[in-house]
């Protein structure tokens, strides 16, 4: 069942920006700061930039792919099913540490006015989300901006009411433990950004992903990074570096110094909102990676089951809320380490899959978004994030391993058995040892999710491509050899001799030629029988020869069509002028590598479509 699609940009930036601003920001800075000194705001900025250079790969892909289970399903579909089931499983297990984190921060908060068990309020805060989310998207989404308007608000006040109030002498020693330390806290606290990765599984629920899915994300990051780094210049500057180390509430502590106790609690429950805002979205988007690996029948069938008022998968809500539950139980430190590295892991995975995917040639790949400076962005993106895997520790690195097996045995006790699609790698391979290993599969299924992302109209010249005669040709021959070549094809769909339907061509090219420019030709006649109208698709690597002017014409449409169709004859003229005027499209047409790339090419180009037709 399709899920719906109700998420717009501004709702794509809140939700972004909701996972991000939590407990890395209102916890971690503490910790942080004892790891590096004043220097803390650029890990921070640092963990920023590498997030944005790592996410343009994921925004790339986003667009290409707008689909439930974002990275996992990039990642499978570019590496292969054992490879993906394991991205999967670090994405679900990443986010979902992520959530337990802030959800952790929300039970701590309740603990101070209440008094209940910590673990009680945690797992009755985890049941709240779930239940938020099952009750739809709409819902749940519409409750993340209100609380991300809020807690941005709020968090512009701290801002603006601390920065006459810092001391620079607090930053006088600014790297006490060198500057290898900043690095190592970039990646320690590069879990405050790891919601942005996650944001790519909600893209099948995106109204308009090719633009709202980049200007959302983008936005999301630069305008956190800035806030972040503002925000803990002032705490820097306004907290006792000595309280500063042991605190979990530094922000509010720091409020307290230069706003009073108004200030601690507003900042309080700004964290409150922070935590509240990272927990729902981080449910909703952690959800849909069980999702996407059912459908891939990864998984069973049934943690894919959608429901049939709210079009939510709740199966997936509640099993990921288990999941929440459980990881409530683990060391703080640990959780932090461990999400970040799961999270570093899948940036570089993402980072891989685009060289892939663009190195096997895939006509039907077909991105919004591309990243510029291919593929050193992506380089340095994979050796950028590898640095700060590393720097976060062994521990990470083992839990890293665990995850790795847990996804190869379940791949070879379910998965194995039942997946049955294509991936870029045998795309590229295929190119490389120049041997067919594929079918298509991979090409039509990124064809269907085009449909869907760009709303194509299936109208009247869109049935007629599909139904059209594809020839592909490798040979040089005039325009005489490729008219008796066609006649050969279509004479008896047109109920007419061989011969009489090469004279109408040979006549018709005689009255002017039918090649518009080196490249394009479009042949047309006139056939007596009413209510007729059929096209020939043809690509001629070599060259067909119109005249002296068109010596080497590589793509011709030909159309037959009776008087009485006149008019769509003038809208399929145009069609194809709209077709062949797209960016790139003779480098598109020579490089097809069969027809029904070439029909592709045809059926999924920009144009303008007849919705009544």
């Amino acid at each position: 069942m399709k899920l719906k699609q109700s998420i717009s940009t501004f709702d794509i930036f809140c939700i972004a920006s909701g996972v991000m601003i939590s407990s890395g920001i209102f916890i971690l800075p503490g910790i942080a700061f004892a790891k590096t000194g004043p220097s803390v705001f650029l890990a921070y900025v640092l963990a920023g930039l590498a997030a944005l250079l790592g996410v343009l790969s994921i925004i790339e892909l986003s667009t290409a792919m707008p689909k439930s289970g974002g990275d996992y399903y990039f990642i499978t579909r570019s590496f292969g099913p054992l490879p993906g089931l394991v991205a999967g499983l670090f994405s679900w297990f990443s986010l979902s540490f992520k959530t337990a984190f802030a959800i952790f921060g929300i039970a701590e908060i309740l603990y101070t006015f209440t008094g209940y068990s910590l673990i009680q309020l945690a797992i009755a805060v985890t049941l709240f989300f779930i239940i938020l989310n099952i009750l739809g998207v709409d819902f749940a989404t519409k409750f993340e901006v209100v609380i991300v308007v809020g807690l941005l608000a709020i968090m512009l006040l701290y801002i603006l009411a601390g920065i006459p109030k810092v001391r620079i002498p607090q930053f006088t020693d600014f790297a006490p433990m060198g500057i290898n330390s900043i690095f190592f806290t970039a990646g320690f606290v590069f879990v405050s950004f790891g919601g942005l990765l996650k944001i790519a599984s909600l893209s099948e629920e995106v109204r308009n992903p090719k633009k709202s899915i980049p200007l959302g994300i983008i936005a999301a990051v630069v305008t956190v990074t800035l806030v972040y780094a503002l925000l803990l210049i002032v705490l820097v500057g306004t907290s006792d570096p000595g309280r500063l180390v042991s605190s979990l509430t530094p922000v509010a502590d720091s409020a307290r110094t230069f706003l009073g106790r108004p200030g601690f609690i507003i900042i309080t429950i700004a964290a409150l909102l922070a935590f509240v805002s990272t927990a729902n979205a981080g449910i909703m988007s952690a959800s849909r990676y069980p999702v996407a690996l059912s459908h891939d029948q990864l998984l069973p069938p049934v943690i894919g089951r959608t429901g049939q008022r709210r079009k939510t998968p709740f199966v997936a809500i509640l099993i990921t809320g288990a999941l929440i539950i459980g990881s409530l139980f683990l060391e703080l430190e640990a959780l932090v380490k461990i999400a970040s590295s799961t999270i570093l892991f899948s940036y570089i995975l993402t980072n891989i899959a685009v060289i892939i995917i663009r190195e096997s040639h895939i006509q039907n790949y077909r991105p919004s978004f591309r990243v510029p400076l291919y593929p050193w962005i992506q380089i340095l993106s994979i050796i950028l994030f590898s640095v700060l895997l590393l720097e976060v520790g062994l521990a990470a690195i083992e839990a890293i391993i665990v995850i790795v097996i847990v996804g190869i045995v379940l791949f070879l006790l379910y998965g194995k058995q039942r997946y049955d699609k294509e991936y870029a790698l045998l795309y590229l391979i295929e190119r490389i040892v120049n041997r067919k290993l594929t079918s298509y599969n991979l090409e039509e299924e990124l064809k269907e999710i085009l449909h869907r992302r760009d709303n194509i109209v299936i109208d009247r010249f869109h049935q007629l491509v599909e139904q059209s005669t594809v020839l592909d040709l490798d040979e040089p021959m005039s325009s005489d050899e490729l008219f008796a070549q066609t006649a050969a094809s279509c004479s008896s769909a047109m109920q007419l001799e061989s011969e009489d339907l090469v004279q109408l061509l040979q006549e018709r090219e005689q009255e002017s030629s039918t090649a518009l420019t080196d490249f394009l030709a479009i042949p047309h006649i006139i056939v007596e029988q009413p209510n007729f109208f059929k096209m020939l698709i043809i690509r001629n690597r070599a060259g067909v020869r119109f005249s002296d002017r068109h010596p080497a014409v590589k793509a011709i449409f030909i159309l037959f069509g009776s008087r009485d169709e006149r008019q769509f004859h003038l809208q399929s003229l145009s069609a194809i002028a709209q077709i062949t005027q797209n960016p790139n499209f003779e480098e598109k047409w020579l490089r097809a590598k069969n027809e029904q790339n070439l029909r592709d090419i045809c059926l999924l180009s920009e144009r303008r479509r007849d919705e009544q037709g």
